[in-house]
């Protein structure tokens, strides 16, 4: 599909919506002073609870050297501890301290009031639609 004269293409569009989104992401975060991959971690720990290291891998997508780092630095600030498994004395759970439970509570608040603010350009129908959009493309 040939791109009109001077309309930018729908994928300039989408990147350029998805680049405004994480920097207005990082910005969210300025308060807590931590890196988007932390906050990510915080997020699928209060969403699923313990759990092994392997398993917070797999959910964030990243190398397990990664999550490994991650992980270190939030347990360096008191936001997550290891514990051990009680199931397997040899394997090593990351739970989330209450310090990082209420960071965590925290940063999704201050993130869906982002969200609010940045998807407010859009009336009530039109957010439905890119729902329904995004959530096709997505899967």
């Amino acid at each position: 599909m040939a791109e009109d004269r001077g309309k930018p293409a729908l994928s300039e569009l989408f990147w350029g919506v998805t680049r405004r989104l994480r920097h207005a992401w990082r910005e969210t975060l300025t308060p807590w002073d931590i890196a988007p991959s932390q906050a990510r971690a915080l997020g699928v720990l209060a969403r699923h609870g313990t759990m092994r290291l392997r398993d917070l891998t797999d959910h964030l997508h990243i190398a397990a050297r990664s999550t490994t780092e991650v992980v270190d630095a939030l347990e360096d600030r008191g936001l997550v501890e290891r514990v051990q498994d009680p199931a397997d004395r040899r394997a090593t759970l990351v739970a989330l301290t209450a310090a990082g439970t209420s960071t965590a509570a925290a940063i999704q608040d201050a993130r869906d009031a982002e969200a609010e603010a940045f998807f407010g350009a859009l009336d009530e129908s039109d957010r439905e639609h890119l729902t329904r959009i995004l959530g096709k493309l997505l899967h």
